[in-house]
């Protein structure tokens, strides 16, 4: 035991945690009444504030990522603890709860104080509590009877541990046990740290999966990099090193997390390289800086001289990769096995129309969805022609098709959007296709995406996605979106000021 001279309620000063003379309480009580003191907390609090109405806390559940492990977690502590006296609660990460299960006694005294669905129960908002003072910590913590900063918490206990996600490293929430001071013992804070524990393993088991998946997809784009190159997450986390890219062994790599970088920056390797980073979707391909004697993708550059001195003919690279990044309001960008190539809007429209269509187009068929019916194959040919010297002649024809691997951001979203991955789509989706474009084809492809991924960040987005679709420029004038938001978002969210804003200047016309 400690000493601490934070000992809560010794003095009122306007109804506000004071300090008076010490006590001996446990050092993570001590460090959790210093932060309830710094924040002002209220010895009299009665309940903690309601943040979440009925009418939006089954969306809140819905895009949360432990809504699907719900249920076993239910079942877990249903044959643990007590189902006559103890109540168990799921938060997020806020502190917000989303789920209780317990008996009717139990939810009646748990109503009285707010510990029930839609109810804040950070440190910041009711002070020393098994759930908002597992989150500051970051480890399982018990909380028992006057331990609680708030005197009407004073007959209560509770043990709450945190839940990680594996692949971004945050916290996501809290699983909680709560009870009356003499129905829960100090050992159930090793229960909730058990399930919480299992909650991580299923979340790491579903990125793993995921991992397997961007794998199997993307691996060919990293051995084509000849024995360099990193494939990072979205998150940073490593999945595949080539053999020449870490000492004592690529494998040493996977799993560590990096910076997140941005499409086209760089970013420090483990090694003390710096590599250039190609946005693939979900995922990037760290291709190393060139460095004397080797290409920018590690390969080793091979003599143009045949024996005899004559000129040998250049390589066929081990693999061709076009990315293209045609989503939002900047210049269309390409990149040929990492090198940038210029587009102008009409090349960056075929190339949208051959990625949409890999089994190709015929020049009737590419000039009827480039000009509508008054477009002409001998309009097409000079096009396609120019575009060609441009990407090494990766554009082939009869029909016209991309003769390489092509990973493309409106592609990615489209495939996100089938797999529910709502999250996924509002990060990947920064503006509408090919904004500038008249092309009929490319019109219709960009307004059914915006359509889709409009919808689903409404129907189930939470509060994340859709401020993230509210930062894009067809969500910054959606009223529609911006009210769903500021109905969602918790009254202390520091983003909620700017939403409700600009929802009120869309209301009233002075956009």
């Amino acid at each position: 035991m400690g000493r601490s001279s934070d000992e809560p309620g010794s003095l009122r000063g306007k109804g506000l945690l004071v300090v008076r003379k010490p006590v001996a309480v446990r050092p993570p009580i001590s460090e959790s009444w210093r932060r309830s003191r710094d924040a002002g907390v209220d010895v009299d609090v009665r309940a903690a504030p309601l943040v979440y109405d009925r009418d939006v806390i089954a969306d809140a559940r819905g895009a949360h990522p432990l809504d699907r492990h719900v249920p076993m977690l239910e079942e877990l502590l249903r044959g643990v603890a007590d189902e006559t006296e103890h109540l168990m609660v799921i938060t997020d990460d806020a502190g917000h709860v989303l789920w209780t299960q317990g008996p009717p006694a139990a939810r009646r005294a748990a109503d009285a104080i707010g510990l029930t669905d839609g109810f804040r129960w950070s440190e910041d908002a009711v002070g020393t509590n098994g759930i908002g003072t597992a989150l500051a910590s970051g480890r399982a913590e018990f909380v028992y009877a006057a331990e609680h900063v708030a005197h009407i918490l004073h007959g209560w206990s509770c043990a709450g541990a945190p839940i990680t996600d594996p692949d971004s490293g945050r916290v996501i929430g809290c699983i909680d046990v709560s009870a009356t001071v003499d129905a829960l013992h100090p050992a159930t804070v090793a229960l909730v740290a058990a399930a919480a524990r299992l909650a991580e393993a299923r979340l790491e088991n579903e990125m793993r999966q995921r991992d397997e998946r961007l794998r199997d997809r993307l691996l060919p784009h990293l051995r084509g990099l000849g024995g360099s190159g990193v494939l990072i997450t979205a998150t940073g986390r490593v999945l595949a090193a080539g053999p020449d890219a870490a000492v004592p062994g690529p494998a040493g790599w996977r799993g560590l997390r990096l910076a997140v970088p941005e499409a086209g920056g760089t970013v420090k390797l483990p090694d003390g390289r710096t590599a250039v980073a190609e946005p693939l979707g979900e995922a990037f391909l760290l291709r190393p800086a060139a460095v004397p004697g080797r290409a920018a993708g590690g390969e080793p550059l091979r003599s143009a001289l045949r024996p005899g001195g004559r000129r040998a003919a250049a390589a066929a690279p081990a693999r061709r990769l076009l990315t293209l990044s045609f989503l939002g309001d900047g210049r269309p960008q390409a990149r040929l096995d990492g090198r940038p190539v210029p587009l102008t809007l009409r090349h960056a429209e075929i190339l949208a129309l051959l990625a949409l269509h890999p089994r190709g187009l015929s020049g009737d068929r590419l000039a009827l969805y480039l000009y509508g019916d008054d477009g002409s194959p001998a309009t097409v040919r000079p096009e396609i022609h120019r575009l060609r010297e441009r990407l090494d002649g990766v554009v082939r024809a009869r029909p016209y098709r991309l003769g390489c691997a092509v990973e493309a951001d409106f592609l990615t979203v489209r495939r996100l959007l089938d797999d529910g991955d709502v999250a996924g789509v509002v990060r990947l989706y920064t503006g509408e296709l090919l904004p500038g474009s008249d092309a009929p084809a490319i019109r219709d492809e960009r307004d059914e995406l915006a359509v889709l991924v409009r919808r689903q960040a409404l129907d189930r987005g939470g509060a994340d996605a859709l401020w993230t679709y509210a930062q894009t420029e067809p969500g910054r004038d959606d009223l529609e979106a911006l009210e769903r938001l500021r109905a969602v978002l918790p009254p202390d969210d520091p983003r909620l000021p700017a939403v409700a804003s600009r929802s009120d200047r869309l209301l009233h016309g002075r956009l």
